[in-house]
């Protein structure tokens, strides 16, 4: 063979080689790699609207747990609360070859904000899940690549207004301090556009009346005729417990046994706002030590909300389950990074539609 012949062979393996590393070298992000089952290069990037709140932080910790485990390379991010920081923190993951977007949505009062994360992942194909804070239909089945993972919107309200109606029939007359036949009460509400707190607003309420009425008593009164809305909003939308504190505080330098309007009841839409009304309380001389109880209730079963439940000074709560969601995100991220169905390995009574997974709620009133 003479040399022109040898190179032209060399030169012809050297392009079949180039050729197959460029075809075979692995897939992307949605299909999870490539034949040998290897994981997606770039990070999982979880993003949170904030690390502050409590029920969140419990998501996070068993996320960063299952992920771990799984084997998965990830990264959190802190939203600090703030829409801006939270799609720059977005593009920065995206620009730095991210395989999965997890977010925990910032602005959930428009479609506007999600569809654009939406919109940048699916020009990357890089698959997104949404969770906990609501986003619409519209927006996730946009996007073949795409899920939400949250609760049925309506379940915490009706079950916890449920729960409160049942506890006034039973103990009526304790509850009712000035006797006049009617509770009095005060509702927290922790973000003013959020659908979780939209409708605990309504159902915690409605349900309750509807137990009440049912039982021959009257249907609750909220403490401040002059509030149409009938519900204390967060107005920093965060649900936290300062808030309610400030708010609980105010109610009490003008409602109160003394002038014979206490308020006698305390819904809030999330333990951390619960717990910040009994904070209150107790300053004022109640929900301690024996104590008369102002009846406070909330959302989350947190393990302070727990606490505060087993001694006394707080009544129920619904729990949202943090570790059965975060196992559900973390079971559709890896169904994304190995080319599974997003849903597989999910249990089919929490699937609706094509589109999301409800995880149900419980109630909790003590061990």
């Amino acid at each position: 063979m003479n040399v022109k012949k040898v190179l032209a062979l060399l030169l012809s393996l050297c392009m079949a080689l180039s050729l197959a590393a460029c075809g075979g070298g692995g897939g992307d992000a949605a299909s999870g790699g490539d034949d040998s089952g290897s994981k997606p290069a770039g990070e999982v990037s979880i993003f949170y609207y904030t690390f502050n709140d409590t029920y969140l932080s419990s998501v996070r910790s068993a996320m960063d747990s299952a992920l771990a485990a799984a084997g998965v390379n990830f990264n959190n991010y802190d939203g600090n609360n703030i829409q801006t920081t939270q799609t720059d923190s977005i593009d920065t993951a995206i620009a730095k070859g991210a395989s999965i977007l997890a977010v925990n949505l910032v602005d959930t009062g428009s479609n506007d904000a999600a569809q654009n994360i939406v919109d940048k992942a699916k020009a990357q194909n890089i698959p997104v899940v949404f969770f906990n804070r609501s986003v619409e239909e519209s927006v996730v089945s946009s996007y073949d690549n795409c899920a939400f993972v949250g609760t049925d919107y309506t379940q915490a309200g009706k079950m916890q207004g449920d729960m409160i109606g049942q506890y006034l029939v039973e103990n009526y007359d304790a509850v009712d301090l000035n006797g006049d036949g009617v509770i009095s009460y005060v509702m927290f509400k922790g973000d003013e556009a959020n659908q979780e707190a939209i409708y605990r607003t309504q159902y915690g309420q409605e349900n309750a009346d509807a137990v009440l009425t049912a039982a021959g008593k009257p249907a609750l009164k909220f403490y401040d005729e002059t509030n149409t809305n009938r519900y204390l909003v967060d107005q920093n939308g965060a649900w936290s417990a300062q808030a309610a504190t400030d708010y609980m505080q105010t109610i009490l330098s003008q409602y109160s046994e003394a002038n014979n309007n206490m308020v006698e009841l305390v819904i809030a839409n999330n333990d951390e706002m619960a717990l910040g009304a009994i904070a209150a309380l107790q300053n004022a001389g109640y929900n301690s030590d024996g104590k008369t109880v102002i009846p406070v209730f909330g959302v989350d079963a947190t393990d302070a909300a727990r606490a505060a439940i087993d001694n006394g000074s707080m009544i129920g709560t619904i729990k949202q389950d943090a570790e059965g969601m975060a196992n559900a995100i973390v079971t559709i991220i890896t169904n994304f990074q190995n080319g599974n169905d997003k849903f597989d390995g999910i249990d089919p009574s929490y699937l609706e539609g094509t589109w999301r997974v409800n995880i149900p709620y419980s109630v909790y009133t003590g061990e």
